[in-house]
């Protein structure tokens, strides 16, 4: 693994500080107050208030949420026009109620989209216009009920290739490219206050980021608005290389949007594949070798862990004026997806709380770190 020196070595610090002088801050929102929002998914047993511990750390710590999964096409439109907003509705209601700032996620997705969206009676493709009919009016729907509420939306998300090519998607197949001029489109009119995002995983990829930053150009360059791109951070032990990430975000930045830090976790669990992205799709059967830490994490690389979160820590509060919001998904590791990602019933260790929501060390560590940056 790259620079592991250097980030024991940071850590190290950090720790030696920490005993000089108790962090000024006791929450993560308080010590990152004025440098970007601290943000969690939220599930539905959260969302209801029947994971008590969980509403606890979140109302304590986080001042950011965005819902796991119950704003996702098939949950809100299962059957063409009839919506179902329950569970968004009172998704919606905590972050008013808390004083969060509330994300919306996601309107245009390949992946968790109900099957009528894009087939007619007969089980064959729709056409282009039928297609684009159905975005308009499920994104219109969706944004005009939240409008003023949700104060940020995925427009679109993991629209492209590692590679940088667009993904084979219903939407890109049938629509074409400019399915995703439309998007933005109808979502800036549904509510012009609310920011715009584009958000994938593997963005740290030179040829992802290139296809971004052709993304960001293609939009600006037609007046269509887009305010910040979301860099996925689902992360291992070993992956990204921050310094590709850093480049990443330092170019989205350079072409007028801001960058979003989303989806924050690092597993400690070996890929079955070189693959290391976050394709929802990816699955493979269980082997206990794959799952070497069921009842814990040696001291080892529970150290490597923290470091490299303190690290990453290090880089978001080195580019403040860039980056607007750091977002983990979920917030223990008791229910985190990570468990039965792309091994099903395996034990990860990935978020800052633990399986009994308590704080992990190396939330001291990123408290500290925060208190000793003059916004």
């Amino acid at each position: 693994m790259k620079n592991i020196p250097l980030i024991l070595a940071t850590v190290l610090v950090l720790v030696s500080c920490s005993t000089k002088k108790t962090s000024e801050s006791q929450t993560l929102k308080d010590a990152l107050a004025g440098k970007f929002y601290i943000g969690t998914a939220m599930n539905l047993d959260q969302i209801y208030g029947r994971d008590t511990a969980g509403v606890r750390v979140i109302k304590q710590q986080f001042n950011a949420i965005v819902a796991e999964n119950c704003m996702k096409s098939m949950h809100i439109e299962p059957e063409q026009g009839k919506f179902t907003f329950a569970d968004a509705d009172k998704f919606v209601e905590f972050g008013e109620k808390n004083g969060m700032f509330i994300t919306g996620h996601c309107l245009v997705w390949h992946n968790q989209a109900p099957a009528w969206f894009f087939t007619d009676k007969n089980g064959a493709d729709v056409s282009r216009d039928t297609l684009l009919a159905r975005m308009k009016t499920y994104i219109t729907t969706v944004v005009s009920r939240y409008k003023g509420k949700v104060k940020g939306w995925d427009v679109l998300n993991e629209a492209l290739n590692d590679d940088g090519t667009w993904r084979d998607t219903k939407f890109y197949t049938i629509i074409g490219k400019d399915f995703v001029d439309s998007a933005f489109v109808w979502a800036a009119a549904a509510d012009p206050a609310a920011e715009l995002y584009y958000n994938d995983f593997g963005l740290a990829q030179q040829p992802k980021r290139a296809a971004v930053v052709e993304l960001i150009k293609h939009l600006k360059n037609k007046g269509i608005r887009i305010d910040a791109i979301g860099m996925q951070g689902h992360c291992g032990l070993n992956y990204p290389d921050f310094a590709e990430a850093t480049k990443s975000a330092e170019a989205f930045a350079a072409e007028g949007v801001k960058v979003m830090i989303t989806e924050l976790d690092q597993s400690v669990l070996p890929h079955p594949n070189k693959n290391q992205g976050a394709e929802i799709t990816d699955t493979f059967a269980y082997k206990k070798a794959m799952n070497p830490f069921p009842d814990g994490l040696p001291t080892n690389i529970d150290s490597l862990w923290t470091a490299r979160y303190v690290e990453m820590f290090r880089i978001f509060l080195q580019h403040k004026n860039i980056i607007t919001r750091v977002t983990t998904w979920g917030t223990s590791d008791k229910h985190t997806w990570r468990n039965n990602w792309p091994i099903p019933g395996r034990t990860d260790y990935p978020l800052l709380f633990d399986r009994n929501y308590q704080p992990k060390a190396v939330v001291g560590k990123i408290i500290a770190l925060a208190d000793s940056i003059i916004n």
